[in-house]
């Protein structure tokens, strides 16, 4: 037999070294796809969200021009969550402020009511009766979207 010589055993070194750094390697990227994969799962989240603050925006506008939304006054708002989770995952919380103002005149001597309403959606993924939701909020998968509208007759 013959004896072994230096230069098997530091071929046998400079191996290991490269499979550590390839398994360095591997572990890097990894970890950044996971955090990429994180962030696209939150972007998505927030897209949902946004479409169901819109669509609460919408319902409330309906409600208030078209179906009659009474009661929406500065002295008495009025609050509607809707439930859309099985659509979107959110809940969205609408409310409603109005106020009267009088504005010129329509005939002389008779004021011109102005009525100017304000809508307020608050869309959010929490497990509470409405949104927005403070434990939930917490968490790092908590997503909330909220909205204004101004709208006058």
């Amino acid at each position: 037999m013959r004896p072994r010589s230096r230069a098997q055993g530091l071929g046998a070194l400079a191996a290991l070294v490269v499979l550590v750094l390839l398994a360095l390697l591997a572990a890097s990227v990894v970890r950044l796809s996971v955090g990429a994969q994180a962030g696209t799962a939150q972007e998505v989240q927030g897209a949902r969200a946004q479409a169901a603050v819109r669509a609460g925006i919408d319902w409330g506008l309906y409600m208030l021009l078209k179906a009659g939304w009474s009661g929406c006054s500065a002295a008495a708002p009025q609050s509607q969550t809707l439930d859309l989770r099985s659509e979107t995952g959110f809940r969205v919380t609408v409310s409603c402020t109005g106020t009267i103002y009088n504005e010129g005149e329509t005939v002389p001597g008779t004021a011109a009511t102005v009525r100017v309403y304000q809508l307020r959606a608050v869309a959010c993924n929490g497990d509470a009766a409405n949104c927005p939701d403070n434990v939930a909020a917490q968490g790092a998968q908590y997503v909330e979207r909220q909205r204004e509208v101004t709208v006058s007759n």
